[in-house]
């Protein structure tokens, strides 16, 4: 169905289960499940990781630091993830390579679009870390840029909840569900699916969107068959 896909990872997936930033266990679970998703699908993947399990930035108001300062560890804490995961994907037998989009000299190559598209064509997991390289920007725009300047046919939002809702279902059990919704509706509702820049990208690019659940990580397979297992936002 889908040829080339960008999945879009919350770094909270990774959280331990007493807060900690990082539950080791969890990226083997997720890489499984990514090794597992390929074979079957045998489609091309890219990743973009979160970083919420390391840094957030509304949780750093007391740390004094100006919003690019903030906006950069952040997006320096991506790189965590992105290694660490490839190192997941590589050890579970699936051929990955973390890139980033600043320098890291040492640790993984400098992203680029042409370099990543035939790295994506030869088979390899690219994980996408460093953001967009610049500040004011969330992993959700980084994530929705790079589908479309690699061409991808779809956008996975993995989340801890299976879809979008017209409120929060976590606050309001009475929230409301949509197996579609279109993009002018998500910006006339304000609906919290991602950031307005990169719902507006997604939109004016014509994108689809898949939200769905990924606390359980064999949703990836089963939502990408059956699309009413979360939102479709196109």
């Amino acid at each position: 169905m889908y040829k080339r896909i960008l999945l879009k990872i919350s770094g909270e997936i990774f959280l331990n289960e007493d807060g900690s930033s990082f539950d080791f266990e969890k990226y083997k679970e997720v890489a499984v499940a990514l090794k597992e998703f390929v074979s079957e699908s045998k489609v091309q993947l890219a990743i973009v990781l979160g970083a919420g399990n390391i840094w957030r930035y509304r949780d750093t108001k007391g740390a004094r630091l100006d919003r690019v300062t903030a906006d950069q560890l952040g997006m320096t804490a991506t790189t965590f993830n992105a290694k660490i995961l490839e190192g997941a994907l590589n050890g579970v037998g699936l051929e990955s390579l973390a890139v980033s989009d600043f320098s890291v000299p040492g640790l993984m190559p400098d992203y680029d679009a042409h370099f990543v598209n035939d790295t994506l064509n030869e088979g390899v997991v690219c994980i996408l870390a460093g953001g967009t390289g610049k500040p004011y920007f969330t992993t959700d725009s980084c994530a929705t840029l790079r589908a479309l300047e690699l061409g991808c046919d779809i956008l996975l939002k993995a989340t801890k909840v299976d879809g979008v809702y017209d409120s929060d279902p976590h606050k309001n059990d009475k929230a409301k569900r949509f197996d579609k919704i279109s993009y002018a509706e998500v910006l006339e509702k304000s609906l919290e699916v991602m950031d307005l820049t990169a719902i507006s990208l997604a939109k004016e690019a014509q994108l689809p969107l898949l939200v769905f659940d990924f606390t359980d990580f064999n949703n990836l397979k089963k939502v990408v068959k059956d699309s009413s297992l979360g939102t479709l936002v196109n």
